[in-house]
């Protein structure tokens, strides 16, 4: 058995060797023309965050609508202003006179490397296909790459509340969108990572932007329980792929923080290698390194570690506020986001007196699961922009037992 996981694992590194060498070369061609765009002016301007700084045609065919490609203010948590690029999708359908109805989407994890930003991928929509759905709706989409993807400085990969400021900024650029006549009302959409930033954004925005009502969340498969998937995914290929960018990028904003206290000698060679890579390379990478070689990333779980632990759970996700409609999809074979996680959300949440549409699906992959369920988070959505009754999943079984919290 352990041979013919080794011998796949190589004939797919193998193949993705072959296949890449000349897509690689189109592909530093393609970003080394798309670099100046993403170059901000130096000094910062001093404008408000949304401000679109600069904006063009994305240069592909959206069914019902076109494409911008766009680098906006947005701000760290210290209010320290910074660059974000993203795209914003806009309906050819008339739009009404109050506005469009507008979604924020928030990317899973992609890779930290410049050319991994969604705005710079040569076939952005083929990730996202339900925009298409939501153009004939006469809906906005708006979609952050997340400030330092793509444009300078550092990402605040899974640091809820920096990530939720490049969210919340995607929609203010996207009502400085004149053509887009976006309206104030909103509902934010993310995927793994994303359904983490998506959950962060639902309580950054009552404060941060008061003046755009958020009208609900939907989340496929969040990384909402950090501290359940550190604990039982640290010595696991995933560790690899999530770790690195963890690692990679979690002491910038946290300076007690360092790699030394959590990585193997292993991790601390690699990790740069992975961050720079976009995620199809990054897991073969991972599957080799951590099933072939048994190489673990992680000494031990980072959960063990105090420092560590701290920031985990101040990074773990909170129920949205009270009166915001949440929905959640997830599938049962999920192999990156552990489904027993998203049950143990869904049950402690709705025992908190959350309201949750669940949706559970299985033989699906974790990529695919956004994919799969859009157009049902498309329906949900629909739902609440009427503002009709939610539908509440409380009172069903969890399909998967949850998962335990592990020790304080």
């Amino acid at each position: 058995m352990v041979w013919i996981v080794i011998v796949a694992v190589l004939t797919a590194i193998l193949a993705w060797i072959v296949l890449t060498i000349t897509a690689d070369a189109r592909a530093d061609e393609r970003q080394d023309a798309l670099a100046p765009f993403y170059q901000p002016p130096d000094p910062l301007p001093d404008v408000t965050p949304g401000t679109i700084l600069r904006s063009e045609p994305l240069g592909i065919a959206v069914p019902g609508g076109s494409a911008l490609r766009i680098l906006y203010m947005s701000q760290r948590g210290d209010g320290t202003p910074r660059v974000a690029s993203g795209m914003v999708f806009v309906p050819d359908r008339p739009a009404p006179s109050a506005g469009r109805p507008v979604v924020a989407w928030a990317h899973g994890t992609i890779g930290l490397g410049d050319q991994c930003a969604p705005s710079r991928l040569p076939a952005p929509i083929t990730k996202i296909p339900w925009v298409a759905q939501m153009m004939s709706l006469g809906w906005v989409v708006t979609a952050t790459d997340y400030a330092g993807l793509g444009t300078p400085g550092e990402s605040g990969y899974l640091v809820g509340a920096e990530e939720a400021r490049d969210v919340i900024n995607s929609v203010r650029a996207a009502r400085n969108v004149a053509r887009a006549r976006a309206g104030a009302r909103w509902i934010v959409w993310g995927h793994s990572q994303g359904g983490h930033s998506a959950l962060a954004t639902a309580h950054l925005a009552p404060s941060y932007a008061p003046e755009l009502p958020l009208i609900g969340v939907a989340a496929a498969a969040p990384a909402a329980q950090l501290p359940m998937l550190m604990n039982l995914e640290w010595d696991t290929a995933n560790a690899w792929v999530i770790g690195s960018d963890v690692a990679g990028t979690w002491p910038a904003f946290y300076p007690e923080l360092t790699r030394a206290q959590v990585l193997t000698a292993n991790g601390e060679n690699h990790w740069q290698d992975i961050l720079d890579d976009c995620i199809e390379a990054a897991g073969l990478v991972a599957l080799f390194r951590q099933d072939v070689l048994g190489q673990n990333f992680f000494r031990a779980s980072p959960w063990d570690v105090p420092a560590w632990r701290r920031r985990i759970a101040e990074n773990a996700s909170v129920p949205p506020p009270a009166g915001v409609p949440l929905f959640i999809g997830q599938s049962t074979t999920d192999q990156v986001v552990l489904p027993s996680t998203t049950a143990a959300v869904v049950k402690d949440w709705c025992a908190s007196g959350s309201r949750i549409a669940t949706m559970w699906i299985s033989d699906v992959t974790h990529q695919q699961t956004a994919i799969t369920i859009g157009p049902s988070a498309i329906q949900w959505m629909a739902q609440a922009w009427r503002n009709g009754a939610m539908p509440d999943s409380c009172g069903l079984p969890l399909p998967v037992a949850p998962a335990t919290p592990p020790a304080t």
